[in-house]
């Protein structure tokens, strides 16, 4: 099979039936470039497209690792992840991150994977600990490069980049411009610039009235959504919390982000959010970026951005893959909006909303074994349908992790649905199962 069939099967794979314009570009430079600066926004289709460029050069004869994806946040390497499987390129891939077990990216970096996805500081652990030989791997992606730079990874990075001595090809993604490439990555780039044409994705900005209580006024606007997905941005992590406590005080369910939670809240969170569980997230600015969430069509700054760079990269949290959003800034007599925000023309006052109390449609169920207890979505599909007596329609979006998964159904049906299932046993294994706190 032709390197562009193979290109083309991959796509297929993962759902897709042709390359958008960005994908087309990197693979084609990729062939023609060895180092390659990609400016795109985050959920524009970039982590296929430097996927597929690297699964152009991989060379199937060679043993080790052929390519290393850095990434900022370990929501990032597990959603690079996640599109790499989707592709079904048959190429073993190794994730290493914090918050994981290190014996088990032990084991993994043993197997010789032929990509490595991982936060720069569990990469550099790994080589001092000497599990991770990159001397011989030719090909470099970071994506969110700006990202990591904010982040304080330089130093990381360039530890990274030295021990690579058979360093080929670079590809750096990033979501803002560069005014110089570090040191350590000092190369001849070819230079992809597709931020130009996202600025044309269609945002809608509105002011909203918030009255003396700003927080009905948020409930209020959220229930006007009508479960549609939004996020909510705070400033704060406390805030965030107290925001989503009182919202669902006021009736309205959502789940809360940021980054002093315990990886496994985060991740829980984003699950509910995902499948439907939740169809709002309070989070900080951590949510504005490297978060593969589609179809946001609200985003509603409950506190002003700190900067106009912060206020870019929320709203770039809707209106994603050419389709429209909204955005939305709560202001009172008083408020003074910071001078980077023009004041939108659009104006809402929450007393002439017309709302209808919601609850989302689906609600998640825990089971206590994953990936590395042989277990996958087939088997869960297979086991709620026989033993919980589901349809098709009635389940949901379905995560394994390592040893967790989560199954979304139909918010009416749960508790019906545990009852059959308690005492059951899952390929032969006695699971706990409940309702995902």
């Amino acid at each position: 099979m032709s390197k562009k069939n193979t290109t083309l099967h991959y796509l297929q794979n993962a759902g897709h039936s042709e390359l958008m314009p960005i994908q087309q570009q990197s693979v084609d430079a990729i062939k023609t470039f060895e180092n390659v600066i990609l400016y795109s926004k985050t959920g524009s289709g970039t982590t296929i497209a430097f996927l597929l460029s690297i699964l152009s050069k991989i060379d199937a004869a060679e043993e080790g690792v052929q390519a290393l994806i850095l990434a900022p946040s370990r929501e990032l390497v597990l959603q690079i992840e996640d599109v790499f499987r989707s592709l079904k390129t048959g190429r073993k891939v190794t994730v290493c991150y914090g918050g994981h077990s290190v014996r088990t990216e032990e084991n993994s970096l043993q197997e010789y994977p032929d990509v490595v996805i991982g936060t720069p500081g569990r990469i550099v652990d790994h080589i001092h600990r000497r599990n991770l030989d990159l001397r011989r791997c030719p090909m470099l992606v970071i994506d969110e490069f700006d990202k990591c730079l904010e982040f304080g990874f330089a130093e990381e990075m360039g530890f990274i980049a030295e021990n690579m001595r058979k360093l080929t090809h670079r590809m750096l993604v990033s979501a803002t411009k560069m005014d110089e490439v570090p040191e350590f990555l000092q190369a001849d780039y070819h230079i992809i610039d597709a931020l130009e044409d996202q600025d044309e994705i269609s945002v809608t900005e509105h002011l909203v009235e918030s009255g003396k209580n700003i927080l009905q006024s948020l409930a209020t606007l959220i229930e006007s959504f009508e479960n549609e997905k939004a996020i909510v941005f705070c400033n704060y992590r406390e805030v965030s919390e107290d925001v989503s406590y009182r919202l669902k005080d006021l009736g309205v369910t959502s789940v809360f982000y940021h980054g002093g939670l315990e990886q496994d809240d985060r991740e829980r969170a984003l699950i509910k959010f995902r499948n439907g569980s939740s169809n709002v997230l309070v989070c900080t600015d951590l949510g504005s970026r490297g978060l593969d969430i589609p179809e946001i069509n609200h985003i509603v700054h409950y506190q002003y951005p700190n900067s106009e760079e912060a206020f870019i990269h929320r709203k770039g949290r809707t209106a994603r893959m050419s389709a429209s959003g909204h955005s939305y800034l709560f202001f009172g007599e008083e408020t003074q909006l910071p001078e980077y925000i023009q004041k939108p023309t659009s104006i809402i006052s929450t007393k002439d909303l017309k709302t209808n109390h919601v609850i989302p449609a689906w609600k998640t169920l825990y089971f206590s074994a994953g990936k590395k207890d042989k277990v996958n979505k087939i088997d869960f599909v297979g086991f709620l349908s026989k033993k919980g007596n589901l349809k098709k329609g009635e389940i949901g979006l379905i995560t394994v992790k390592d040893r967790t998964s989560f199954v979304a159904v139909k918010a009416d049906l749960i508790h019906d649905v545990l009852k059959r299932i308690r005492n059951e046993k899952v390929k032969g294994k006695r699971l706990k199962m409940e309702i995902a706190r």
